[in-house]
């Protein structure tokens, strides 16, 4: 699902997305995604490529493909109980998940002294949806730190529990339930002016489904709008392209 490694300020805007422009975002980031190869030739080109690892932290390795495995079992069992929650069989969702993509991001967001001042409108990480089913955070809290929008409040900060994963409805969940569930809109602040050289960290696992998978809206009474039927990675690859700069 596209370059593998580091990446460096200025390769995403996410703001795109959802057609907001704003500066390309204030972040490095070490990227991964799904570590084993399909069968489908076209497939495996397009969404498969082997993970790059840093030579200088040898370690990264196997600490990243154990906590990948982990959220891969944690997606699968999030996604039974939210069939069950719904009063759909418990595989309603994660039958979908034989051979899934995933993406996976250890963000780093540096303060003011590496990157420089903000410009106007420009975020950490710029105001948007996720993309696929579930995304899993395990996040350090900020002033310079995620904020999520409601109907009632605008941007609010986001809860936080140091002892607690964050979890966000993507785009692709929120399809299949109809927006019984809505993915939830966020951003991440830019370094506050009284704490310039505030830097966070944050783990993202962004959980997807099996290439090929047809995302349809339960209908009424679950289902609240009957979205389109998409397919699962042609809605995801555009949502991509939105956001790389470029």
């Amino acid at each position: 699902m596209g370059g593998r490694g580091w990446l460096g300020p200025g390769a995403e805007a996410n703001g795109g997305a959802e057609g907001t422009p704003t500066p390309p975002d204030l972040k490095e980031s070490l990227t991964f995604a799904t570590h084993e190869p399909f069968e489908d030739p076209v497939v495996n080109a397009e969404w498969y490529a082997p993970n790059v690892y840093p030579a200088e932290v040898p370690e990264l390795e196997a600490l990243c493909e154990e906590y990948l495995e982990r959220m891969a079992e944690l997606e699968k069992q999030l996604l039974s109980l939210l069939g069950e929650a719904l009063g759909l069989e418990p595989d309603f969702f994660s039958r979908h998940m034989d051979h899934p993509t995933y993406g996976f991001n250890i963000n780093w967001y540096p303060g003011t002294d590496v990157l420089g001042a903000p410009q106007p409108g420009q975020f950490r990480i710029g105001p948007h949806t996720d993309f696929g089913t579930v995304t899993v955070l395990d996040r350090q809290a900020g002033k310079g730190g995620l904020q999520v929008w409601t109907d009632e409040g605008g941007w609010e900060d986001a809860p936080y529990d140091p002892a607690a994963l964050t979890v966000n409805i993507g785009d692709l969940l929120a399809r299949w339930t109809g927006d019984r569930w809505r993915s939830g809109r966020h951003r991440v602040l830019p370094p506050p002016a009284d704490a310039p050289s505030e830097e966070l960290m944050s783990l993202v696992y962004f959980g997807e489904c099996t290439p090929g998978t047809l995302v349809e809206s339960v209908p009424a009474p679950v289902g609240r709008i009957a979205h389109p039927p998409v397919d699962s990675h042609a809605y995801l690859r555009a949502k991509l392209d939105s956001i790389t700069v470029g």
